[in-house]
């Protein structure tokens, strides 16, 4: 069981590190601060865009618009960080 715990623990954090890239990238965009004609960068971006965008955007619904402000990603990395600990407090 405890094998389980840290694989769904380990997950959490990479999912949440990915979340924060793509916040990043997605600044980093809107600024054009990167190149999104370049190969690579479009390739990353398009990656996080695909990892998180079917979990934001639900939130983005529901979370009222803050004028340019996406606080989406801040949400998401709250609910993911406390559904580690809840796991973390009732099963391990």
């Amino acid at each position: 069981m405890q094998a389980i715990l840290w694989l769904i623990h380990t997950v959490i954090d990479l999912y949440v590190y990915i979340v924060i890239f793509a916040a990043i990238m997605s600044l980093l965009a809107a600024f054009n601060v990167v190149n999104t004609q370049n190969r690579f960068v479009y390739m990353v971006g398009d990656f996080l865009y695909r990892a998180t965008d079917p979990v934001l955007r639900p939130m983005r619904k529901v979370i009222p618009n803050m004028g340019g402000l996406d606080f989406s990603p801040l949400v998401l990395i709250l609910a993911l960080i406390f559904l580690k600990r809840l796991m973390l407090e009732y099963l391990g």
